[in-house]
């Protein structure tokens, strides 16, 4: 079950799932804490289920007409002589087959990766409640509070799922004071956020005018 809630001046969302007995016991579903979230990637399981119905399909009524006493399509008897005479070496045949072999491991690489990547984990309040925060809103927090600090003019923060960003602009106090409390600060609002994995932090400071 997820419910969405949302963050002021933020377009992302917490994730919250409550996990029940049967999907405790499989491994694409909540998992053990500190695990990622997985995708329900519906669009290329989607994909996947019309082209098996449409090939399945066509197999399908090709079999019944040939069965009834008709003529195999024209598309079948095509393909089987292709397949009885076409060279392994041709350049078509090698062409379909890279395509098959991507296309085969991008779906085994969808099936054995969590995906939301954007979703961070965080601590469990309740052992059958899973709850994750957005990256993005994680970025606005410690943005809000780095602002927070004197001496600082602006912050951009990027987080990413093992590190936060943090690239401020100071236009007085000494560059090193305001580190230190940046790092203090944030340092206290990333343990606030109740990550299984607090981010690690990374802080840039300096002058208006600056490249840095």
């Amino acid at each position: 079950m997820s419910e969405p809630g949302s963050l002021q001046g933020s377009g992302t969302v917490p994730v919250l799932e409550k996990e029940t007995p049967a999907q405790d016991d499989h491994p694409g579903r909540g998992g053990p804490a500190g695990h990622r979230f997985w995708s329900a990637r519906r669009v290329p399981a989607g994909i996947v289920a019309v082209a098996l119905l449409v090939v399945a399909g066509g197999f399908l009524y090709d079999v019944a007409a040939v069965r009834a006493d008709r003529d195999a399509m024209a598309w079948r008897r095509d393909l089987a002589r292709q397949l009885a005479e076409r060279p392994l070496d041709d350049i078509w045949v090698l062409v379909g087959a890279g395509v098959a072999a991507v296309l085969g491991a991008w779906l085994i690489l969808l099936a054995v990766t969590p995906g939301l990547r954007d979703v961070l984990p965080m601590n469990r309040p309740q052992p059958d409640v899973r709850a994750g925060l957005q990256r993005a809103a994680a970025a606005l927090v410690l943005r809000d509070r780095a602002m927070e600090v004197a001496g600082v003019q602006s912050v951009r923060v990027r987080a990413g799922r093992r590190k936060a960003d943090v690239r401020a602009v100071c236009h007085f106090r000494g560059l090193d004071d305001v580190r230190a409390d940046l790092d203090a600060v944030l340092t206290d609002a990333v343990r606030g956020l109740g990550l299984t994995r607090p981010l690690a932090l990374s802080i840039h400071v300096r002058r208006p005018g600056k490249k840095g």
